[in-house]
């Protein structure tokens, strides 16, 4: 049992340095520190550790630093994880997700430091990393379910449920991008106003930088109503499934919040905490998602 429990506690570790390396990325971006440490990997401005410090540097080195340590707790979950719940079906497939596409994502942000990448390209970055994140939380949930303290494994769920649900997910993939593409292509404040670009007034967009951003802000409300219509089909036909009936009443709060503090951060021109707390909730928002994907794939099993 003490093996459980300090697995337990390892795991939420590594889900938290997860969110850590998320956050830290967007920092990056944010910041527009991707240069700290000029077009060195993995060193900085050509040294193991920079004797020059400024607020560039410290940003992209601490996130390398993270990223590094990060990587290690996630390899050896990995292992832990497959070893001691091996048993368990999806084990052994989230533990490969959770560090191929970590790896995946750190190759990526080493290519751009060394070579330099387009917006488009680069955008992928976070979604990379947002997939390794669900893996781990994935992971740390299938722990925590060993003392079958939960229902997860006694649950129902419709056809009509079932698509609800892989298909907002793949959308929620779709709304991530159209975020990173806003961050990367600095497209944050080419509109003023909110929610229509400017003057308060319907206009199409007049330039690349306007599309991404009213694309964006488009995708956020469609993902907003869509989950809107699932909570109300939820609370319909679900009252008695406390994990469905809750899992899809915190992802609209999450979504809700996205779309408030993504309204804040135009209107406050890109507050930077205001802009975290909005990756945040993007992500804890994926990752919930991913979690009720893998309650439709239980509850088919069930119903076999």
């Amino acid at each position: 049992m003490n093996y459980n429990k300090y697995l337990k506690w390892f795991a939420v570790a590594s889900t938290i340095g997860m969110l850590l390396i998320l956050l830290g990325g967007a920092l990056v971006t944010k910041t527009d520190s991707g240069m700290g440490c000029g077009r060195h990997w993995p060193g900085c401005n050509g040294q193991l550790i920079p004797d020059e410090i400024n607020a560039e540097v410290l940003i992209e080195f601490s996130h390398r630093l993270v990223t590094g340590a990060v990587g290690i707790f996630i390899v050896v979950l990995a292992i832990w994880s497959w070893k001691a719940l091996g048993h368990i079906r999806e084990t052994k497939f989230l533990a490969i997700m959770a560090v191929f596409f970590l790896v995946l994502q750190a190759l990526i942000g080493a290519a751009q430091v060394l070579w330099g990448q387009g917006d488009f390209i680069l955008a992928l970055h976070f979604g990379i990393s947002l997939i390794s994140f669900a893996a781990v939380l994935l992971l740390t949930l299938l722990i925590f379910e060993i003392d079958q303290k939960f229902d997860a494994d006694r649950i129902h769920i419709g056809k009509r449920l079932k698509w609800h649900t892989i298909g907002v997910s793949i959308y929620s993939y779709i709304v991530v991008y159209t975020g990173a593409l806003v961050r990367h292509t600095e497209s944050g404040l080419v509109c003023s106003d909110w929610p229509l670009c400017r003057n308060g007034s319907f206009e199409l967009p007049r330039n690349l930088y306007e599309w991404v951003q009213m694309g964006h802000r488009t995708a956020a409300a469609l993902i907003f109503i869509w989950l809107a219509v699932i909570l109300i089909h939820v609370i319909r036909h679900y009252k008695n499934q406390r994990i469905i009936y809750w899992g899809w009443t915190i992802a609209f709060i999450l979504v809700t919040l996205q779309v408030l503090t993504g309204m804040t951060v135009v209107l406050t021109k890109l507050n930077l905490f205001i802009a975290l707390l909005h990756s945040l909730f993007i992500t804890l928002l994926f990752g919930l998602l991913t979690y009720m994907i893998l309650l439709v794939y239980r509850s088919r099993l069930n119903n076999k």
